[in-house]
Order: C-alpha cells, then sequence, then structure tokens
C-alpha cells in the first residue's frame, strides 16, 4: 500500500461524472476485502496506466448480484462495505472506482451489449485487465475470449491477468473469510494485509458492563451483510471520534447473562471515559484471547475480564 499519506479514489456511481480520464486502465471485480490477494493485479493495472500516460479504474456493482439474483438465499457474507472499499483502494493507489447497480434487467443484458454499453461507450477502455476465467453477461455467454475477438472491432486492448494471480485471489478471499469463521483473525488479518476491521453506531443495552466496573458498548455494524467472526473475546484496537483506544470486544450471547441466541458485539474501551451512545465506533481486530463462556458468578467474571484486559495488552501495540 501507498506511504502515509492517505491517496482518495475517485468513487463514480453512474458513467455522468466519468469524462476526461486519461487513457482508462480498467479492471472488472468484487475485490471484496482488497487483499494481498488483489495487489499484484492493482499492480498490474499501475504499471500499464504509468506506462500509456493513463488512469487506473475498478468496475464493480451494488448490490452484489448474489443479492438480485437469489434473494431469498444468497448467504451472502462480505469482507469490506462500499466505503471502506473504497478507502482501501485509495490506499493501494486506485484513480478510479465505477461502481454501477445490478439489477434484473442489467442481469439479462448480452455480452455485446455489455462490452458496447459498459467498457466502450461508458468507460471509453483504453485497456481491460482481465482473468482467464472471467465471465459476464446474460447467463455468463462472455469470456476473455469475446473481449479479445470484440477488441479488435471496439478498439481497446485486452491484458490477462495470469491463472496463478487470480487463483490467488480467490483462494485468498476464502481463506480469509474461512480463518473469520473460525476466530483466527491474526491468519485473516496476514492475508488481507491489513486488520479486520467492523464499523458501527453505539447501540442501547441493558448496562450491566457499567454494573460491574466494566462498561462496554454496544455496537450494531453499519453494514448488514458484514461478516461477523466466531464468538469468543479479541483484542482489538477501537477509533472514536478520530482518536485510538486500545479495547476488549466480546463477540456472542453473554451466556452468563442471557438465554437468548442474539449475537451482540460488544467493546469495552481502555482509558475512554465518556459517553458513546450515538457515537460510531471503528473496530479493528488484533487477536482472539479465547471463547465465550458461561461463568458461575458476578466474581468470577470480573476476574476473567481482569486477565482477559492483561492478555489484550500483550497483542496490543
Amino acid at each position: 500500500m501507498s506511504g502515509n499519506i492517505p491517496f482518495r479514489v475517485t468513487i463514480h456511481t453512474s458513467f455522468d461524472t466519468f469524462k476526461h480520464v486519461r487513457h482508462p486502465i480498467v479492471t472488472i471485480g468484487t475485490f471484496d476485502g482488497v487483499h494481498l490477494g488483489h495487489s499484484s493485479i492493482l499492480r498490474k493495472l499501475q504499471e500499464i496506466a504509468q506506462h500509456v500516460g493513463g488512469e487506473t479504474v475498478l468496475l464493480t456493482f451494488y448490490p452484489h448480484p448474489r443479492m438480485v439474483l437469489y434473494p431469498d438465499d444468497h448467504g451472502l457474507e462480505l469482507l469490506t462495505s462500499q466505503e471502506e472499499k473504497a478507502d482501501l483502494l485509495g490506499q493501494f493507489g486506485l484513480d478510479h472506482l465505477v461502481i454501477l447497480p445490478f439489477t434484473p434487467e442489467f442481469s439479462r443484458k448480452s455480452a455485446y451489449d455489455y462490452v458496447r454499453d459498459l467498457l466502450v461507450s461508458g468507460l471509453h477502455t483504453h485497456t481491460l485487465v482481465i482473468g482467464y476465467d472471467h465471465r459476464f453477461g446474460k447467463n455468463r455467454e462472455g469470456n476473455h475470449h469475446t473481449l479479445v475477438e470484440l477488441s479488435d472491432n471496439f478498439g481497446y486492448y485486452v491484458v490477462e491477468i495470469p491463472a496463478q494471480q487470480v487463483d490467488e485471489a480467490e483462494i485468498s478471499s476464502t481463506k480469509i473469510r474461512k480463518s473469520l469463521h473460525a476466530g483466527d483473525v491474526q491468519l485473516a488479518n496476514r492475508l488481507l494485509g491489513h486488520p479486520y476491521s467492523i464499523t458501527g453506531g453505539v447501540v442501547p443495552g441493558d448496562g450491566r458492563g457499567k454494573t460491574i466496573g466494566f462498561p462496554t458498548a454496544n455496537i450494531e455494524p453499519d453494514f448488514q451483510y458484514k461478516l461477523i467472526p466466531l464468538n469468543g473475546v479479541y483484542a482489538a484496537q477501537c477509533t472514536v471520534d478520530s482518536v485510538v483506544y486500545k479495547a476488549v470486544i466480546n463477540i456472542g450471547i453473554r451466556p452468563t447473562f442471557d438465554n437468548g441466541h442474539d449475537r451482540k458485539i460488544e467493546a469495552h474501551l481502555l482509558d475512554y471515559s465518556g459517553d458513546l451512545y450515538n457515537k460510531t465506533i471503528s473496530i479493528r481486530f488484533l487477536a482472539r484471547i479465547r471463547d465465550e463462556q458461561k461463568f458461575g458468578s458476578i466474581v468470577e467474571l470480573t476476574d476473567q475480564i481482569h486477565n482477559d484486559i492483561a492478555t489484550a495488552l500483550t497483542h496490543l501495540p
């Protein structure tokens, strides 16, 4: 990623604002998580753009196609919201992020119309950087060969991403999701190249944490499709009003107090004083400390929380 100075990607939600872009060097994909497996693809875009004096572009779609095509059974869990994705892509130095709506009507667009309307008329693509297995258009009829065949008619270049790089990106995404489901946030963070994060608003809770000396903030994720790691206790950093605090996070059903099954995300911020209600908190997970467990008494619980804080501090910078 880039250095200490943040790089701002320009976001487009239609082609109306995508004008006067010099020699667009385009790739297409979800890029969920914007992880290390994506970095070689992004570097390839930048390499070509520098060579031809162009600007780098990622074309993506929202809602995710599975939300539209399988509205009742998509089981979708994503690593990043659109806002988080844009921020991470900016850190990688991407110039333009084009987010187009995916609709049932769009899913019926032929491969030819897709190329003509999106890549040529919409983006004025100079070079398309695409994987060997990329499919698009109605019934996924279009592929890499389609793009090459149409390139002569429409006057763009096609650069194929090697199979190994595409596979690495897909494998990384799968491994990241599996590691988060297993609670191994340290492995997930290594594959991502950055800490896994969840951002959300603080909502009212039952106030039990405050009564036992460990006030917690109940966090409702901003993004409803956000993947929530395995239940348990985590060491984390939390950002509130641009200030970073060390924190202990509990994800789960709070078995000591509750008999329900609703998962909650609770954050105890160390060295924070004040009211957190209605504030936004961004959590960066650094390590999983232990499983969630039921305690026989409040004394046992508070003793364990003291131990959790001591353990968390060994994982926090």
